[in-house]
């Protein structure tokens, strides 16, 4: 059972020309522009959200890190939370929401 060498050369062209096609895709799909989502500015967020908390300085390491994972802040100084889930799951050890 010989394999004619044509038969072989046809497969391995066409594998290299499928190789090709998807390359050619993953280059057209990076170009489109589907950049990655821009960071927001987490200080200033934050600072807004803890402005009328009554600790401050813990309540904007606590938002910072939670912004730094998340990269969103629900609007205003308390609540929102629907706005951000990814914001309103993190918690503590301890079961506590982690995120003012």
């Amino acid at each position: 059972m010989a394999i004619p060498k044509a038969l072989i050369a046809s497969l391995l062209i066409s594998l290299l020309l499928i190789q090709l096609v998807e390359a050619d895709q993953l280059v057209t799909n990076a170009s489109k522009g589907t950049s990655p989502p821009k960071k927001i500015d987490c200080d200033g967020a934050c600072a807004a959200r803890c402005r009328l908390s009554s600790r401050p300085r813990l309540c904007k390491r606590a938002c910072g890190t939670c912004c730094a994972r998340c990269n969103c802040v629900p609007p205003g100084t308390a609540g929102n939370q629907e706005m951000c889930p990814c914001y309103a799951s993190l918690t503590t050890h301890g079961g506590r929401r982690k995120c003012p």
